[in-house]
């Protein structure tokens, strides 16, 4: 059984940062493609083959997306946090190669983090 853990979400002030994690149990991260979604919005993902990063419009430049060496965490780094990122930020994996793929499916998904931008 697939199971994603999500942490790293609190209250931070405009501007701030965080460093949300999606981390992995009984399974290793590096066999899927991994996105981040908020409010049904894909934010970000990395992709298996190639192992491309793909960045929605609304934070690209101020979210990254990484995954650790050892297989089993994918962070989503947010700097220049504004209110209107405020929500709840769920992982999710799939087997499909590339997160841009129309028919993709996620086989798991994380039980979220909320995140709120306010000062």
């Amino acid at each position: 059984q697939l199971q994603l853990v999500n942490s790293g979400g609190g209250l931070v002030q405009p501007g701030g940062s965080l460093r949300l994690s999606c981390t992995a149990s009984g399974f290793t991260l590096t066999d899927y493609t991994v996105a981040w979604f908020r409010q049904g919005e894909r934010v970000a993902c990395v992709n298996l083959e190639p192992a491309t990063k793909v960045y929605s419009d609304s934070i690209k430049g101020r979210f990254t997306v990484s995954r650790d060496s050892a297989g089993k965490t994918v962070y989503l780094q947010m700097t220049d946090l504004k209110p209107e990122d405020t929500a709840i930020y769920s992982c999710a994996v799939s087997t499909f190669l590339i997160c841009e793929n129309p028919r993709i499916q996620y086989d798991a998904w994380g039980q979220g983090t909320q995140v709120t931008v306010s000062s």
